[in-house]
């Protein structure tokens, strides 16, 4: 291999570390505020429905360390604590290049397929599609407004960085081409 391909190479494992761990960061920030936005759209649905807390993450998170009921304080845990690190992702994902409602909406998937992942393994939860139509729809427009609201977020701190590697790279040659990388900054 020339020294040019290995240093081409090395600066594109160099762009994707900085990706992911600037994207991380600023994706932890973003789930934070995407969770607190989720809750306060929650708890207004609550208030509109009538429809009792869920204790399906606090559950779930007990199934999972093995412990026969859910401690008091575990279901905020489980339901805080996972937004915020799937919200790294979406910084992840932000940075790289893919925001935007698209990039959210692709986020929303990613983040519903977690729940029901650990609720199903665990055997908490049922697959969303045997549940009741209203819950469903609660569930998914929800998941929909963290996902946006996360979005948002890290879509705005990942532009003060000017455009990621897959938008610069759809600059010089859109489509996918491996042997076209983005330009040098």
């Amino acid at each position: 291999m020339s020294s040019r391909r290995a240093g081409r190479r090395s600066g594109r494992q160099e762009t994707a570390a900085r990706v992911c761990r600037r994207g991380a960061v600023h994706g932890l920030a973003a789930g934070a505020v995407g969770v607190a936005v989720m809750t306060l759209s929650e708890k207004l649905e609550q208030r509109l429905t009538g429809r009792p807390n869920s204790h399906v993450p606090g559950a779930t998170m007990a199934a999972l360390l093995g412990m026969s009921r859910e401690p008091p304080g575990m279901n905020h845990l489980m339901h805080f604590g996972q937004a915020v690190l799937l919200g790294s992702l979406r910084g992840v994902m932000a940075h790289a290049g893919l925001r935007g409602p698209w990039s959210s909406a692709m986020f929303a998937v990613v983040r519903l397929t977690n729940d029901q992942t650990w609720e199903n393994a665990t055997g908490v939860g049922a697959p969303p599609w045997t549940w009741p139509r209203d819950e469903l729809v609660v569930d998914l427009v929800h998941k929909v407004v963290y996902a946006l609201a996360t979005g948002v977020v890290a879509d705005r701190l990942a532009a003060r960085e000017g455009p990621g590697p897959g938008q610069r790279h759809a600059q010089r040659l859109p489509g996918r081409h491996a042997h076209v990388g983005p330009p040098r900054r």
